[in-house]
């Protein structure tokens, strides 16, 4: 399985695993804030796309703007993967964030959600930005 270091790392991590970009922090698991938006797979979001769409600058507001901002992209993820289900679609979803005018000036996001393979088989649903790819 390859998956991606975060972007101050700037290579691949071809021969890791899941479990290990989880531990180094390639990986944030949110499988149970997705469970909210009826996701019922293990998901977990790059360090790339936390920062561009959930990270908060102000320390003080950040564990409440940053729950309610990830909450907005997993309802938006939960939407897309219905979409590709109603479509018989596969593979990588994309659809479209607007981060705070705060968070870097960008008006729009492109994320992308995918169901893949875990470390063991296991269907697992990952959650990247566009330079994850």
């Amino acid at each position: 399985m390859t998956e991606l270091l975060p972007e101050s790392h700037g290579v691949e991590l071809t021969q890791g695993t899941r479990t290990g970009a989880l531990a180094c922090g390639a990986l944030r698991d949110v499988t149970s804030e997705a469970r909210r938006f009826g996701i019922l797979l293990p998901t977990a979001i790059t360090d790339r796309a936390w920062k561009h769409a959930i990270a908060w600058p102000e320390a003080d507001d950040a564990l409440r703007c940053e729950t309610g901002r990830a909450w907005t992209v997993l309802a938006h993820a939960a939407r897309a993967l219905l979409r590709a289900q109603s479509l018989g679609a596969a593979g990588l979803q994309l659809f479209n964030f607007t981060p705070a005018p705060a968070l870097d000036g960008e008006d729009l996001l492109t994320l992308g959600v995918e169901i893949g393979s875990g470390d063991t088989g296991e269907s697992v649903v990952t959650i990247t930005t566009a330079a994850d790819h």
